[in-house]
């Protein structure tokens, strides 16, 4: 994708032809028995054929994966493509369940482990938060989460159900320099979990080819740790996706806590594999759960990252409509408008009524979106003050990885609310709370 390539919120239905005409033919097929099964027993049994394993731990809840099922079922209208693709994602899922538990049974050191201390980056969708998690992950100190470890968490088994990689082989490992990285320079193990996400980043470039320009998806890059939270199937993910109103409607009332534990878990098994000094977490959806981070985590700091509402919901809109074609052809740009706008009142309220209570542990820096975007050094500079100040090494790898990650990197987006039928005032009355907290220090939050 060119750099000035200009993807529209009002192109989110377009989809290539070769989309199209597939989907068609697969679904003409439907009596033959070409239709993908995501029934649960299918999905688990074909989670443990593939692995060889069957324990999903003592922890795990079947309710979740049960609800978000029946709502895809009776809600997201899938077309083929996208049902291939869900059943594929949910046995993964599993088989990041199975391959998990084996190493926490094989290796009980790993549960054993301190929790690395937290950066956590929140704020809504489209403030920065990538742009800031990028220029964190230049420090080697940071541990972040790639794509490819976000995808397979857990080693991969070879044939003979051993994992193939050991401890001991990834000591030799360090120090290990992201950007370097090549096939071939890791065992075969790593060369698969990284080769099976840079097949899933072509997959959606070849899907989705502006999905880009909105927010790059690349398989040896940060990625946002909601996709672990994925593995307990109670995450968000699912209703930025695809239609499944009953499923977000009662995770919204349900206890997330057991998601979080399995957070904590899986960052002590990612850990365990590649060492750091603090993880740098990242997801708007942790806007939700700051009290559970606070309680399943020692020592963490948040990042909260503000920018105008009226640009960065509608970019988010706009960003769900483009991300719902690759798995329905029925799209409602103003039902998903309308979702947003309230789910994203809520959660920043959700983060506000946290922060109100904590105001004594001192536990938020707050970073306003144009600054981080014109002067990212003294954003920096803040942050770093939580860690002895910014050193000049450090400021020119945070100036490099700014140069390899400009902004429109991989093209133009643009987008309007009337494109969703929907207005700034709507807006405004979601999120009223929120922006009259802010308004009285940040003038670059007023309207």
């Amino acid at each position: 994708m060119k750099r000035d390539t200009i993807i529209k919120s009002s192109h989110y239905g377009h989809k290539p032809w070769w989309f199209k005409v597939l989907n068609k033919a697969w679904k003409a097929a439907y009596p033959l028995g070409t239709r993908s099964c995501i029934e649960k027993d299918s999905l688990i049994k074909a989670a443990r054929k593939a692995t060889g394993l069957h324990d999903f731990g003592k922890d795990f809840w079947d309710e979740p994966l049960d609800r978000l099922l029946r709502s895809i079922k009776e809600e997201a209208d899938l077309h083929p493509i996208g049902t291939f693709i869900t059943r594929q994602r949910m046995i993964n899922l599993l088989c990041v369940r199975l391959r998990a538990e084996e190493m926490f049974r094989k290796h009980p050191e790993i549960l054993d482990q301190p929790q690395l201390p937290l950066w956590v980056i929140l704020g809504l969708q489209r403030t920065g938060t990538t742009k800031l998690h990028r220029l964190l992950a230049a420090d080697p100190d940071n541990r972040v989460l790639l794509s490819w470890e976000a995808l397979n968490p857990a080693p991969l088994i070879n044939r003979n159900l051993q994992f193939a990689i050991r401890k001991s082989e990834l000591g030799t490992l360090e120090p290990w320099n992201p950007g370097t990285l090549e096939p071939g320079t890791w065992n075969k193990n790593l060369d698969r979990r990284i080769g099976i996400a840079r097949t899933s980043e072509n997959a959606l470039r070849i899907m989705a080819p502006g999905f880009f320009a909105i927010h790059p998806v690349e398989h040896n890059a940060p990625e946002e740790d909601i996709l672990l939270l994925d593995t307990t199937f109670l995450s968000t993910t699912p209703e930025a996706t695809m239609n499944v109103s009953s499923y977000a409607s009662w995770l919204e009332k349900t206890d997330q806590g057991m998601a979080y534990a399995y957070l904590a878990k899986l960052l002590k098994l990612l850990q365990w594999q590649r060492p750091g000094k603090r993880w740098i977490l990242k997801s708007p959806h942790h806007l939700e759960f700051a009290d559970l981070i606070d309680k399943h985590f020692d020592d963490v700091h948040f990042l909260w990252t503000h920018r105008e509402v009226t640009e960065c919901i509608p970019s988010f809109i706009s960003m769900t409509s483009h991300s719902r074609v690759i798995f329905s052809d029925h799209v409602d740009g103003n039902a998903i408008a309308r979702h947003w706008i309230r789910k994203t009142g809520y959660m920043l309220q959700k983060g506000l009524d946290y922060r109100n209570r904590n105001q004594h542990k001192d536990q938020f820096i707050d970073i306003i979106y144009n600054e981080l975007k014109d002067n990212s050094r003294d954003v920096l500079s803040t942050i770093y003050s939580l860690d002895g100040g910014l050193t000049p090494e450090l400021q020119a790898k945070f100036l490099k990885a700014e140069r390899e990650n400009p902004m429109g990197k991989y093209g133009i987006h643009e987008y309007r609310l009337e494109d969703f039928g929907v207005s700034r005032e709507d807006i405004w009355k979601s999120t009223v709370n929120y922006r009259n907290y802010f308004s009285q220090t940040f003038s670059a939050l007023r309207p």
